[in-house]
């Protein structure tokens, strides 16, 4: 696991303190603290027993439901113990712990403040319909708001993202979700203030929990895309135990190409996919070849070279890989066409391909092998400029020199601890916001011992340059 980046630890302690500043009012006699008591232990009820990527969603309506029916600070403070108090597995604890207390009370403020600007309060108990959706709609805009922010803000600082993509599509993603969950907390407020009282407004809880059911398959088939591309990869190095570590840092070399080139979010969890499925067709490739010391004769490179094809027909029944797929076909063809399995050239070569041939092949060059030590990062990236529009995609290999000069490069990473990927998941809790640790292959690791480096053939498909004057598929 990485260290959050001191500008990252800053961002959320002004985040916290600007929370305790928002909710500071609320602690004195005139808060309406049985009904504050009561939301913050269903919303701590939920932290509880629910899993951290599944609560936050399915209790929106009890924080909106605060909003509705109780003045902005206190509204804030419904988050603030069951965030505090909610299990957390990755570390710094504390520093999580805050920022998924500080994240949603901040959020919760500004909608109070926005629906009683608005009138809210007054409508509301009335109840005055249609008029108190406006200020409802104003609250559920705000909170969004916020919420899509403060969540640009981290990948921002924590991830790195370039400060124009970092809050691109976080407001559309989640403010549908939440303005479903905003109509359910207005219900609850509006029959919390009728004569039936909490009992009937508890009953809105009913539809959620159905919310909340779907939500949880939705991670739990993503765990299951997760296991089945660890148990892939955990093959391939105990295979060829020389690259263990390779395939996780060619998913975040290809992740940090598609950001650098704006790609959307999904398509970069592909990527990410692809890059660490890239060479999952060695496990077709006969053992000896993969660990033989001498030069491979050219029979043997023709079996070698057969490991694109070998690893499509491994995934092309994984649905949920989609086009990364073919960039586990195609990651060997060259923009000049002379690459294989079927000598595609340029726009032929799908854009997936052609991020992780830049990705391969610079990890290639930057791992120690046993024929030849790592070249230093700015050396790759010559090499990889001199062989742009010949072998490489010229615009994927500036995208990753851009990267590099932003984000830095570990060539000991593994699946374990990516810098600049995924480690900080601070768990925001706007359904729209982007999971930072996503895929979050790591953890447990996938087998990998990343830096062990050792020699691969299969990797990289770097010109001859590249390999110390070797032939290029002479170390592949």
């Amino acid at each position: 696991m990485r260290p959050v980046p001191p500008r990252a630890r800053g961002y959320v302690l002004c985040a916290a303190l600007g929370g305790a500043v928002c909710v500071a009012p609320a602690l004195g006699p005139h808060t309406r603290w049985s009904v504050l008591a009561l939301l913050a232990v269903l919303y701590a009820g939920g932290e509880h027993a629910l899993r951290r990527d599944v609560a936050a969603a399915a209790f929106f309506p009890v924080l909106l439901a605060g909003v509705f029916l109780l003045p902005p600070a206190a509204a804030g403070l419904v988050a603030i113990p069951g965030a505090l108090c909610a299990r957390v597995q990755r570390r710094p604890r504390g520093l999580r712990r805050l920022w998924r207390a500080a994240q949603p009370a901040l959020a919760a403020c500004a909608a109070g403040h926005a629906y009683a600007a608005l009138g809210g309060p007054a409508a509301a108990s009335a109840p005055d319909f249609p008029y108190v959706f406006l200020p409802a709609a104003a609250a559920v805009l705000a909170f969004a708001l916020v919420l899509s922010a403060l969540d640009g803000g981290i990948l921002l600082t924590a991830e790195r993202v370039p400060a124009r993509t970092a809050w691109r599509g976080l407001l559309p993603r989640s403010l549908a979700p939440v303005a479903v969950h905003g109509l359910a907390g207005l219900m609850m407020a509006v029959l919390w203030s009728s004569p039936y009282g909490p009992p009937a407004a508890l009953l809105v809880l009913l539809p959620m929990g159905v919310s909340c059911w779907v939500f949880a398959q939705y991670h739990r088939e993503r765990s299951a895309h997760r296991s089945t591309i660890r148990a892939l990869v955990q093959a391939v190095d105990l295979k060829d135990r020389y690259t263990r570590g390779h395939s996780e840092r060619v998913g975040r070399a290809s992740v940090l190409i598609a950001r650098e080139l704006g790609m959307a979010d999904d398509r970069v969890e592909l990527l990410r996919f692809a890059g660490i499925l890239h060479d999952v067709g060695k496990l077709g490739v006969p053992t000896r070849l993969l660990r033989k010391e001498g030069p491979l004769t050219a029979e043997e490179r023709r079996v070698l070279e057969l490991h694109p094809e070998y690893g499509h027909e491994m995934v092309r029944g994984i649905g949920f890989l989609g086009e990364a797929r073919a960039a586990v076909l195609h990651h060997h063809e060259r923009i000049d066409g002379s690459g294989y399995p079927y000598g595609l050239s340029g726009a032929q070569i799908p854009e997936v391909a052609r991020v992780v041939a830049v990705a391969d092949a610079f990890d290639a060059m930057t791992s120690t092998r046993s024929y030849r030590r790592a070249r230093p990062v700015p050396a790759a990236l010559a090499e990889l400029e001199r062989c742009a529009g010949a072998q490489f995609d010229a615009t994927m290999v500036r995208a990753l020199a851009r990267a590099l000069g932003r984000h830095g490069w570990d060539s000991e990473v593994t699946a374990g601890g990516e810098p600049g990927l995924g480690a900080p998941d601070f768990g925001p809790p706007g359904l729209g916001a982007p999971d930072l640790g996503a895929p979050d292959l790591g953890g447990e690791g996938l087998g990998a011992e990343g830096g062990e480096g050792g020699r691969s053939r299969g990797e990289g498909d770097v010109a001859p340059g590249a390999e110390g004057g070797r032939p290029r598929s002479a170390r592949r």
